[in-house]
């Protein structure tokens, strides 16, 4: 903590910290009586907040950079010591350091990292101590400006939901086209045909069969299917941080996803 009165520490550098954003995929909270409509949902780790300022609120997971240790290990330090969490890799999003972000006048920058877990890695989304998931449609009110970095991390998100890096980070290396169609329909956050889905994917040339069968419910088995090794190579070199060409949203209301979104799902949904 940095010592000297309010008006030194507005005049000194900006303190830096790290903050991490996790998605994870599981049912929504409010899941209609209509089981042909329900789908997943991406969901978030929050902290609640126990000092000022923003005491009571729930914020992202985040600490302050160590000494001796890289950005990336304060990241994964922060993020195990509030939610246990351990992911396979974080990638650096973007760094936010508006004057007003701190709520108390004082400068403060905070580098964001990111990532994208199946359900299982984060233990079937249990609450812990001070640490509760929420379904991204359903969010409190967050401390500081983390409203704004969700909203970025969706919208880079959501710019990015046709490369298989991005979905298999979610659905795993095996799924069935039902499921994959589910991890879609969470990404972009709205519902759009299974069956038209089915065609395009399959038309698409990234799948290959795995000669597996699945029962899905009630559902007869369903083919088992896993992305190429040609599309997973091709993808991995697309799938990298974002960095600063991007800028976040400079307002508070909920951003539309970005035009390659659109794209995408104009290709999904159009016979």
């Amino acid at each position: 903590m940095r010592q000297g009165n309010v008006t030194e520490r507005k005049a000194g550098p900006p303190e830096v910290g790290v903050s991490v954003i996790i998605f994870a995929l599981a049912p929504s909270p409010n899941p209609s009586q209509n089981a042909k409509t329900r789908r997943d949902e991406l969901w978030l780790p929050l902290v609640r907040r126990v000092r000022e300022p923003y005491k009571g609120m729930w914020a992202l997971p985040g600490g302050d950079v160590q000494a001796g240790r890289s950005l990336e290990s304060s990241a994964y330090d922060a993020l195990e010591s509030t939610t246990n969490l351990r992911p396979g890799y974080l990638e650096q999003l973007y760094t936010f350091g508006d004057p007003d972000r701190s709520g108390s006048g004082l400068p403060m920058v905070s580098i964001v990292y990111w990532a994208l877990i199946g359900s299982a890695e984060a233990d079937d989304l249990r609450d812990g101590d001070n640490v509760r998931w929420f379904a991204e449609s359903a969010l409190p009110d967050l401390a500081f400006d983390h409203s704004v970095i969700v909203r970025y991390a969706l919208d880079r998100l959501r710019s990015k939901m046709s490369y298989p890096d991005v979905a298999s980070k979610l659905v795993g290396p095996r799924f069935t086209l039902r499921r994959l169609h589910d991890v879609y329909e969470a990404i972009a956050g709205r519902t759009f045909d299974l069956g038209n889905f089915r065609r395009k994917m399959l038309a698409s040339g990234q799948l290959e069969e795995t000669g597996e069968k699945l029962v899905e419910g009630r559902h007869r088995p369903a083919a088992v299917y896993r992305y190429t090794s040609e599309v997973m190579t091709a993808g991995s070199e697309v799938w990298r941080p974002w960095g600063s060409q991007f800028k976040p949203p400079a307002d508070h209301g909920r951003s539309e996803r970005g035009a390659a979104g659109d794209d995408v799902l104009s290709a999904l949904t159009t016979d």
